[in-house]
C-alpha cells in the first residue's frame, strides 16, 4: 500500500482501503485540538473580509509585535511564516549545501527540506528501549562534522520531551563546534505549564532556532500560520529568503486575538490532562504500550500482538476510526500507531473497539 505521508486524510485512506465514501469516520490521525477553533474565530474572519481587496502589511508588524510581547522577545527575533512547514524550509535554507543531523523518528518535513536544499543528513535515533530518550553522547561524537541539528520537542510522533539539561548540554557543545540547534516546538502549547517553552533561552544561545505553529492548538490548518524565534541576524537571513506576502490577510488579522485567548488555552490543558490520564490508564489495563507522551498524541502498540499493527489499523478503520500509520517514520517501520487524543466521547469509542479487538484475538 502507498501510505499517505501525513495524517488527516480520511478520504484518501477510504480509497486505499476500499471503504465506502459516505462512511462516517472519527479522525484520530491528525494532531489537532478537538476543542477548536475558538468560537469567536469565524466572526473575526467575517469582520476582516474587506482585507481581501488589499495587500497585507509585508512586514506583518502588528502580528509580529503581538507575538514578541507574548513571547517576551523583541520584534527583530520574530518571523511570521506560512505555517510550520515554511518555518522548517526557511530554517533549512540557512544551511544550504552543508551537513545536518536529524533526530529520528520524527516529522518527515525536516528530511524533505534538507533534500530540497542539498543538505547532507545523518540520522541519530531516539532510544526506543528507554522510551525514546535522546542519545546525547552519540550526538556529541558527530557534532564537529555538522552545521545544524534538527530536533522536535515535543517530538512527533512519540509525544516525548527532551529534558532541559540534555538540551543545554547540546546547545553548549554546539557553541563549541559552531553547530546550530533547530528545535521544532509545534506542539509546545499542549505541554503542561510546568514545562515551559525555550524562548527564554534565546538571549543565552545564539545557536538556538525555535519553530512554532499555531495550527495545532487552535485547529486552523487551513489558515497556515506559524513563526520562527531566533537571534536577529538569523531572522534577517530567513526574512531575505522568504517569499513576499507568504502570510494571507486573514491569518495576519487573527494573531492578536489568538494570543490573547488564555481561557481557550487553559480549557485545552484541563481537557488534555483529564483525557490523557483516563486514556493511558485504560490502555495499560488492556495491555497496550503507550509512549510517555506529554501532549495530545501518543504511540500505541499491542503488547500481545506486536507484529499485527497493520491488522489493528485496518480493524479500527473498518469500524470508523482512522489512526496514523508509522510506515514513513524511520525505525518505527509501521510497528506502532500514532493516535491523537480526542473528545471524551470519541476516546471512549476508540477504547470500545480496542477492547473488542482484544476480545476477538
Amino acid at each position: 500500500m502507498k501510505w499517505p505521508s501525513h495524517g488527516g486524510q480520511p478520504q484518501a485512506m477510504k480509497k486505499l482501503c476500499n471503504i465506502e465514501n459516505d462512511k462516517e469516520i472519527l479522525d484520530f490521525s491528525a494532531n489537532l485540538n478537538p476543542l477548536g477553533p475558538p468560537t469567536w474565530l469565524k466572526e473575526e474572519i467575517i469582520q476582516n473580509l474587506d482585507s481581501l481587496t488589499c495587500y497585507p502589511d509585508p512586514s506583518y508588524s502588528r502580528s509580529s509585535s503581538c507575538i514578541a510581547e507574548y513571547e517576551g522577545a523583541s520584534n527583530g527575533q520574530i518571523l511570521l511564516t506560512n505555517g510550520g512547514a515554511e518555518a522548517i524550509f526557511l530554517a533549512a535554507k540557512l544551511f544550504e549545501g552543508r551537513k545536518a543531523i536529524i533526530v529520528q523518528p520524527t516529522f518527515i518535513e525536516y528530511e524533505r527540506a534538507c533534500i530540497h536544499y542539498q543538505i547532507v543528513t545523518e540520522d541519530v535515533f531516539l532510544d526506543e528501549k528507554s522510551d525514546f530518550q535522546l542519545p546525547l553522547q552519540q550526538i556529541f561524537e558527530k557534532m564537529k562534522e555538522v552545521d545544524v541539528i534538527f530536533l522536535c520537542r515535543p517530538n512527533n510522533p512519540t509525544g516525548t520531551v527532551v529534558d532541559e539539561e540534555s538540551l543545554k548540554q547540546l546547545l553548549n557543545e554546539g557553541r563549541n563546534t559552531g553547530t546550530y540547534i533547530v528545535v521544532d516546538e509545534a506542539f509546545v502549547d499542549f505541554l503542561p505549564f510546568s514545562i515551559p517553552s525555550l524562548t527564554r533561552w534565546l538571549a543565552s544561545y545564539s545557536n538556538l532556532i525555535l519553530l512554532r505553529s499555531l495550527t495545532k492548538m487552535y485547529t486552523i490548518p487551513g489558515l497556515r500560520l506559524g513563526y520562527v524565534l531566533a537571534n536577529k541576524e538569523v531572522i534577517e537571513k530567513m526574512r531575505e529568503a522568504q517569499m513576499p506576502w507568504s502570510i494571507n490577510a486573514f491569518a495576519d488579522a487573527v494573531v492578536p486575538r489568538l494570543l490573547e485567548d488564555r481561557t481557550f488555552i487553559e480549557k485545552t490543558h484541563h481537557w488534555l490532562k483529564l483525557q490523557s490520564t483516563y486514556l493511558f490508564e485504560k490502555l495499560t489495563d488492556l495491555d497496550f504500550y503507550c509512549s510517555t507522551s506529554k501532549v495530545n498524541f501518543y504511540l500505541l502498540r499491542d503488547n500481545l500482538n506486536p507484529n499485527r499493527t497493520d491488522e489493528l489499523f485496518h480493524y479500527l478503520f473498518l469500524h470508523g476510526i482512522l489512526t496514523r500509520h508509522t510506515h514513513n517514520f524511520k525505525r518505527l517501520e509501521g510497528e506502532y500507531l500514532r493516535i491523537a487524543i480526542r473528545s471524551e466521547e470519541e476516546n471512549k469509542q476508540l477504547l470500545f473497539y480496542l477492547q473488542k479487538w482484544r476480545n476477538e484475538q
